[in-house]
């Protein structure tokens, strides 16, 4: 079945509302890492706290502290990607199984609809956690990438080579954690689109749910607050 013809099962209401979700994930994930100096996000507060940490990692003795560190960093994307590999898996084991997948659909809504429609809810969701799945793999990689710059960062904090060295490390280490905080986003929106199992409203719900709490949490948040206290 071509895709035009797949489309046709689907209601406006259901194109409008995947279109905002889709809009939804890239323009938070834009005002979170654009966000200005006046009123800047958690993301972009870190930022200055990671070039800090590799500043201080300069003269600090013994160095295992920031090993430890960058290892509990790695162990979350390791843990993380994992996860949405299940995901992943789960979702495509429920498309192969039309008449279970049917069976759920059923129980959540009312709808009458053909099992494609189904794969195709599905389908969104799966597309998310791949997202996700590929930014926790890539963000591990430079953790990785940050460990060795690290440890070839000369222990005698008067060589010339140490603050540039460091500083390199730092926009690693940033990159490394932008690119989980966005494989985080994709599974919270991979969470949200699961509500169109539900119809279109429930997702248009669901979306705007998921943009407020990733805004508070970047925003409005008390731990933005501590983050920004001087003393």
């Amino acid at each position: 079945m071509e895709l035009l013809d797949r489309l046709q099962f689907f209601s406006t209401l259901d194109l409008i509302a995947v279109t905002l979700l889709g809009l939804a994930w890239v323009g938070i994930g834009w005002i979170i890492e654009r966000a200005d100096a006046t009123h800047p996000s958690v993301s972009v507060i870190m930022a200055g706290y990671r070039r800090e940490w590799m500043t201080q990692f300069v003269t600090r003795e013994p160095r295992i502290f920031d090993a430890n560190i960058l290892a509990n960093l790695r162990q979350s994307t390791n843990f993380f990607a994992s996860t949405s590999m299940i995901g992943i898996g789960g979702g495509l084991a429920l498309i192969g199984n039309k008449e279970q997948l049917l069976g759920i659909a059923q129980d959540l809504s009312l709808e009458n609809a053909p099992a494609v429609v189904w794969e195709m809810k599905i389908l969104i969701v799966i597309l998310f956690l791949a997202n996700g799945f590929l930014k926790f793999v890539w963000s591990h990689r430079l953790f990785g990438y940050c460990a060795v710059m690290l440890a070839s960062v000369p222990n005698d904090a008067t060589d010339p080579a140490c603050i540039p060295r460091a500083k390199q490390a730092a926009e690693i280490n940033i990159t490394a954690a932008r690119s989980f905080n966005r494989g985080l986003r994709s599974v919270y929106f991979a969470l949200g689109a699961l509500a169109w199992l539900l119809g279109a409203i429930p997702l248009l719900v669901a979306t705007a749910l998921t943009v407020l709490i990733l805004w508070r949490r970047e925003f409005a948040s008390h731990s933005r607050s501590v983050l920004l206290q001087q003393d």
